[in-house]
């Protein structure tokens, strides 16, 4: 994973604006697959953007149901107990009215530009978890490194704690069990993307939006143990992978609600950094998080990580003006040194954000970073 020693690098979480999905069993799809993949990889690199992937277009731009199969042991039946994860929280009970209301309009999403997944599998597990995606992650890796190579090039995948809310323990004694039975088959995946030469990016959206379903009524003590469990589950799943190999993606879920109730970054901060991940990408951008880099005034980067905070959000449609961007990066360069940032995106645009309006928002991004790398010094 290169640093920014000449100049600010730019990045961006994973998901991007796939404006005609097409997906498996649909006539044509290996080739527009293909042809998509080509597009956005190209794209990425006319806007500027220094590391880069596919779009996750090879997941069919949906960055938690592509895994739906790819563990053994586990079946998909109705849940019984009527709740969908997604759906719980302090969020929504307070707010009740306004999710009501983006319910109906489909506002909480920018569904059209992507394949958008609206009720999701619930998997039962009734046999010992393995893993039985490998025919699926090699096709993602063999079109990734035909397209893009694989410097410079990131393929994500998705943490055990985030997979969790959408299975069900029938087979281990107890619930860390399982998710260190989840992790064991989950080091596959990351490890085929690692052999393959890539950047391996884990995506962790429940860990912290946990707290607003149940984290809250365990009380912080609680809930922080309850993280730490599921860390040491996907360090588990990681080990062997080099840490400079690997990236770490943190957020709150990042649908266009309020989120008044997510926790704070100066809670969980020591939590992230217990991954043992080269980089980690943060929420930096939006009007909720924005105000957390001064967690870095106390918070001392490890030696050897990369800090890649989001300097665009894909919470708003206004583009954020370059000079913006450039003073957002300057603060973490001031806080964490300039060669220890890269610059990136809230979330994933894909399935957020009108497709022109993504990536207009990159192209601030890339252009923020050649002002911020003059006022740096490079």
């Amino acid at each position: 994973m290169k640093r920014s020693t000449n100049r600010i690098l730019t990045t961006h979480a994973g998901a991007l604006p796939w404006e005609k999905p097409i997906l498996p069993g649909q006539t044509g799809y290996e080739e527009r697959l293909k042809e998509d993949v080509i597009g956005v990889v190209a794209r990425q690199r006319d806007t500027g953007l220094d590391v880069i992937n596919e779009g996750e277009f090879t997941k069919g731009g949906d960055w938690l149901s592509f895994m739906d199969g790819r563990l053994g042991g586990c079946e998909p039946r109705e849940d019984i107990d009527g709740k969908y994860f997604s759906t719980l929280g302090k969020d929504r009970e307070e707010f009740a009215d306004f999710y009501r209301y983006a319910g109906e309009k489909g506002t909480l999403f920018f569904a059209e530009s992507n394949h958008i997944v609206a009720t999701r599998l619930t998997w039962f597990c009734t046999e010992p978890i393995t893993y039985v995606g490998q025919d699926e992650m090699q096709r993602e890796i063999d079109l990734l490194k035909a397209t893009a190579g694989t410097e410079d090039v990131f393929l994500t995948t998705t943490a055990p704690a985030s997979l969790e809310p959408y299975y069900r323990n029938e087979y281990y004694d107890n619930q860390e069990d399982f998710i260190f039975g989840m992790a064991e088959a989950l080091k596959t995946e990351y490890k085929m993307i690692a052999d393959a030469g890539f950047i391996v990016q884990v995506d962790d959206a429940w860990l912290p939006a946990t707290w607003d379903r149940t984290g809250i009524q365990m009380g912080l003590e609680k809930y922080r143990d309850w993280c730490m469990v599921r860390i040491e589950a996907l360090n588990h799943a990681l080990e062997g992978i080099p840490e400079e190999q690997i990236r770490y993606h943190l957020c709150w879920g990042s649908w266009h609600g309020p989120h008044a109730h997510d926790i704070e970054l100066e809670k969980i901060v020591d939590i992230m950094l217990a991954v043992n991940a080269g980089a980690y990408l943060i929420e930096a951008a939006n009007a909720r998080h924005e105000h957390e880099y001064i967690v870095w005034d106390d918070v001392e980067l490890p030696e050897g990580k990369i800090l890649i905070p989001g300097v665009v959000a894909h919470a708003t449609d206004l583009i954020e003006h370059p000079e913006l961007v450039s003073q957002r990066i300057q603060r973490f360069a001031e806080r964490v040194g300039r060669e220890n940032v890269i610059a990136g995106t809230d979330c994933g645009f894909g399935g957020r954000s009108h497709p022109q309006i993504a990536w207009a928002k990159l192209k601030a991004l890339t252009e923020g970073a050649e002002l911020a790398s003059k006022a740096l010094g490079y």
